[in-house]
């Protein structure tokens, strides 16, 4: 079960995360696991990348074809990060990936070797997100994804 609070403007959702302990490295990214498996990669040029492209290699590649990974292209931002994600079971990009953004922050913090409570803002093409959370340098704890809570649909159904 997840722990979530809407502010009280209802205008903004925080969403616990699990616990992270396990951070591996693969060639050139770090591979973990946020509620979904996560390959992250520091990379030039995200906005125009054929993340199509790329990332359905990295996904279907002798590694990961048999149970897939998420596929996080990086570059940073200011004090954050630009992050495009290839989603297995889309096999495509999508435009927000709450574990995806996650995986980033985390991984970046064991990329920089940030330690304590950190805050990192993350901005995705469907929008802005902060992941904050501590890093005691072996595991990461009381991790929560922040964003704008949108209504994007809304419908009824006879049946």
């Amino acid at each position: 079960p997840h722990y979530a609070k809407i502010s009280d403007k209802g205008d903004w959702v925080s969403l616990q995360m699990i616990d992270v302990e396990q951070v591996s490295n693969d060639a050139d990214a770090y591979v973990l696991n946020t509620g979904s498996p996560h390959y992250v990669t520091l990379a030039e040029g995200v906005k125009d990348k054929d993340v199509y492209a790329e990332g359905y290699a990295i996904r279907n590649n002798d590694t990961y074809r048999e149970n897939g990974i998420n596929v996080n292209f990086v570059e940073p931002k200011g004090s954050g990060y630009f992050v495009r994600t290839f989603e297995r079971g889309v096999e495509d990009e999508t435009y927000a990936c709450g574990t995806g953004v996650t995986a980033v922050a985390l991984a970046m913090a064991k990329h920089n070797r940030q330690t304590g409570h950190i805050t990192t803002p993350i901005q995705v093409l469907g929008g802005e997100m902060n992941i904050r959370f501590d890093y005691d340098g072996k595991k990461f704890t009381d991790i929560f994804l922040e964003g704008p809570a949108l209504q994007v649909f809304e419908g009824e159904i006879n049946i």
